[in-house]
């Protein structure tokens, strides 16, 4: 078992920036592949940004690239996400999940995440 909590969602104006943290406790989670999902209220889950073990793969949801970077410190057990230029359309409830995700191409689907943890709010103003 994975037990996932994030932290560093807050009230943000339009430009500025904000921190994701998502601190893994149980078992190491160095071999897993973790990812950030949003979620907006009445709309799905969409995927953000993901990072594999040992940085081999990262990839990013078209919306956030370039502004946004995930990274992940396993000596931690923790990964970031650092997001820069936050626009309006960034508010969401934002969600960390790990897994071990055998295809690089399942990477961006939710679904295949076993590990979630329970969202932190980020509110962009305009």
């Amino acid at each position: 078992q994975v037990q996932l909590v994030e932290s560093g969602g807050g009230l943000v104006q339009a430009g500025g920036s904000l921190r994701l943290s998502c601190a893994a406790s149980g078992r190491t989670f160095n071999n897993y592949a973790v990812g950030w999902f949003r979620q907006a209220p009445g709309k799905e889950r969409h995927f953000v940004a993901t990072i594999t073990s040992s940085d081999l793969y990262i990839y990013y949801a078209d919306s956030v690239l370039g502004r946004f970077t995930i990274s992940r410190d396993n000596a931690k057990n923790t990964v970031y996400l650092q997001m820069n230029s936050l626009k309006p359309e960034d508010t969401a409830v934002y969600y960390c999940a790990a897994g071990v995700v055998v295809y690089t191409r399942d990477l961006q689907s939710w679904g295949k995440y076993d590990y979630w943890g329970q969202g932190t709010q980020v509110t962009v103003s305009s």
